[in-house]
């Protein structure tokens, strides 16, 4: 197998994990990220510096922030949807900020309530805030669109184009609704190369599948959630993302270094059960590893 041979892992539980859920205090929420680091996790995308009244679950970013400190190697991401948001995420000393465009014309609308073209115009003057702080740019239903189906692999090429030209320093696809495929995964890469971040959703039991398919092709960084949680408010039935611990245990099979103890991972991801009061998807969390032995 041509695999890599190290990825990088993008721990976005604290924000797109958390964000559907009923709100956590700053504390438990202080608690997880603790625990991801004590994992090993070294990327996280900490929080959301949107309006509390539009997503509650991320209200008191700056104080996560704030009460995490600046961990020594990891690199804190947070969301923002516009340029005060911008603005909020840089004084509270954020490492990167995450910005979202969509594919699908009516998915942008009613995430964010602008056209593709205001929102690349809206990504282009949070860039230009930011100056030298990395922005990354994910491409929501870069697979597929529950409104207009299938994404065209052309046109989400053009659009991360677009991104970089605007001042992106990064582009991640993600697959919002989990519609891709591993088909889907390589005719995609084809067009836009593997300098890419791969953010997926297991809606139909494809998680997995579609991250192996991007090791296959050479992608080396990965959005993923402990527990599985996640999904999007905007897309009914959409399910959490791939969750970390499985991600970990597959790679561990691998041999593709992450750099996450999958014993301490798991111990993240049955926290995180406990914070939010019910069980999460991932399967590995309950059963363990493969390496893990009866009794254990």
């Amino acid at each position: 197998m041509n695999l890599p041979a190290r990825i990088t892992i993008r721990e976005v539980g604290a924000r797109d994990g958390l964000q559907s859920e009923a709100p956590l205090d700053v504390d438990d929420r202080l608690e997880l990220l603790d625990a991801l680091l004590i994992a090993g996790v070294t990327h996280l995308e900490v929080a959301a510096f949107v309006s509390p009244a539009a997503v509650p679950a991320m209200a008191g970013a700056a104080d996560v922030v704030a009460g995490l400190g600046a961990p020594e190697g990891v690199v804190r991401a947070a969301l923002v949807p516009n340029v005060r948001g911008a603005e909020l995420a840089l004084a509270a000393g954020i490492d990167e900020l995450t910005v979202t465009i969509s594919a699908s014309a009516t998915y942008n609308q009613r995430n964010v309530r602008m056209s593709i073209d205001e929102s690349l115009a809206a990504i282009a003057a949070i860039c230009m805030l930011a100056g030298p702080v990395p922005v990354d740019a994910v491409i929501s239903c870069a697979f597929g669109s529950p409104y207009e189906g299938d994404s065209l692999p052309a046109d989400v090429a053009l659009l991360a184009e677009r991104l970089r030209a605007s001042g992106a320093s990064a582009v991640t696809l993600a697959d919002t609704t989990g519609m891709a495929t591993p088909r889907r995964i390589d005719d995609v890469l084809l067009r836009t190369g593997t300098h890419v971040g791969l953010h997926l959703h297991d809606t139909r039991g494809t998680g997995l599948l579609n991250l192996y398919a991007g090791l296959q092709a050479g992608v080396v960084r990965f959005d993923t959630s402990v527990g599985g949680l996640g999904g999007s408010p905007f897309a009914a039935g959409a399910a959490g993302n791939v969750a970390t611990e499985e991600a970990v245990a597959l790679c561990d099979d691998l041999g593709v270094h992450t750099g996450i103890g999958i014993e301490a991972i798991i111990e993240a991801a049955l926290l995180v059960e406990r914070l939010v009061g019910h069980q999460v998807p991932s399967r590995v969390a309950h059963a363990g590893p493969r390496s893990r032995r009866a009794g254990a």
